[in-house]
């Protein structure tokens, strides 16, 4: 491939009055480094370079060029001159037949994005790839393409019945109004019959209330969603009440790991230890009962040094217990949020460089595109998904 670049000074771009002028150049650019592209293809294709002596007899030459209309995302239609040779056997890869010219460099551009790269990271990363400068203009009209694909996968159609439903969400910085608010995205991941975890939505939203979670809810049923069986939160506030009213027969499990978290916040530090050690005879016991006798214990050693801690197991009791209902397989996995908060840890470090992002939509691409991502990972079913399962349908037979 050719080593010509087309580096242009920044000041250069300084010249140009509006966008139009600087579209037109940049253009032409463009044109000049996909046509360079083209020509190092037919290089390879032919086995040797132009006016190379390796050419002389070797049955197949170049043939001149042939004008081609071609259609891109962010520049529009432009005519680039694609090469051909005499067997009329070249078929460039960079523009295969009824594609769009810049599908390969978008791709790269939505790719280095998607990994948490900054506007600037990308423009160097394309120059030096391909050769061309590109603007973060240019760089955001590309990842704007997008959003469409985020309209399209948040109403696609779900799957009927989910045994688990984990639901998080992840804060961000969001300029809004001149000002820089808290914002979370709020994900809903489903274990499905085939025991595949599915990320089946996100929303964005200042504050979590019934309402919130109830259009949540309701936006899972209108996509399909009949029934849920256990839904695993931190308890989120006004979840429980909106999945009552969403879906009668889920059962709400609160996670076990942050109420222990929470328990221990009010302990002094001297004593987290033992408060700790007593506290699994209530969240480690083999059933229902002797996690009750264990809470009495509990509540004895500890209730009137740290009475909000106590309090907080006993006025969550229902929803923090459903688990002892099931064997130890379903139990392993619906005690905790550790799934979706796997998956918030990992758009985490999609999104690390992104410190504040300059709206919602920008916000939801960059999630977007780390989740998809990280779902091309998820290739397979949980552990003993096989004896999970049958767990599952004996114990909801009668639904």
């Amino acid at each position: 491939m050719s080593d010509k670049k087309l580096d242009i000074p920044k000041d250069f771009f300084k010249q140009f009055k509006n966008k139009e002028e600087f579209k037109d150049f940049f253009q032409s650019l463009f044109k000049e480094g996909v046509e360079s592209m083209l020509q190092a293809e037919l290089d390879e294709h032919l086995g040797y370079e132009k006016h190379s002596v390796e050419g002389h007899n070797s049955g197949n030459s170049r043939n001149g060029t042939s004008k081609k209309t071609v259609k891109s995302a962010s520049l529009g239609d432009m005519v680039l001159n694609i090469p051909r040779d005499r067997n009329s056997e070249f078929t460039p890869q960079l523009i295969p037949k009824h594609s769009r010219m810049s599908d390969q460099i978008e791709e790269a551009i939505i790719g280095l994005y998607s990994r948490g790269m900054s506007t600037r990271d990308i423009e160097e990363q394309v120059r030096e790839m391909y050769g061309v400068d590109v603007s973060e203009g240019t760089i955001s009209n590309v990842t704007s393409r997008i959003i469409e694909h985020v309209k399209e996968w948040q109403n696609h159609p779900l799957e009927k019945r989910y045994y688990v439903l984990w639901m998080d969400g992840i804060a961000f910085k969001i300029r809004h109004n001149a000002r820089i608010v808290n914002k979370t995205i709020f994900l809903v991941i489903g274990l499905n019959q085939d025991g595949m975890k599915q990320v089946l939505g996100m929303w964005i939203a200042e504050t979590e209330s019934a309402a919130f979670w109830l259009s949540v809810l309701t936006d899972l049923k209108n996509r399909g969603v009949e029934e849920v069986n256990i839904a695993c939160t931190d308890n989120l506030t006004g979840f429980t009440q909106a999945i009552k009213s969403s879906f009668p027969k889920a059962q709400t499990q609160l996670c076990i790991v942050h109420q222990i978290r929470n328990s221990c916040k009010y302990v002094a530090w001297k004593e987290r230890k033992e408060f700790a050690a007593d506290l699994k005879a209530v969240y480690g016991a083999i059933n229902l009962q002797a996690a009750q006798d264990g809470l009495e214990r509990f509540e004895q050693k500890w209730g009137q040094k740290y009475g909000y801690a106590v309090k907080s197991w006993k006025d969550n009791w229902e929803n923090l217990t459903y688990y002892f209902d099931y064997p130890n397989e379903i139990r392993h996995i619906i005690y905790t949020t550790n799934a979706i908060e796997s998956l918030n840890s990992s758009i985490r470090k999609y999104t690390k460089t992104k410190t504040v992002f300059p709206d919602d939509t920008a916000a939801l691409k960059s999630v977007y595109l780390a989740i998809r991502n990280i779902e091309k990972k998820w290739t397979k079913p949980i552990r003993d998904w096989g004896i999970i399962l049958n767990q599952f349908i004996i114990k909801f037979a009668e639904n």
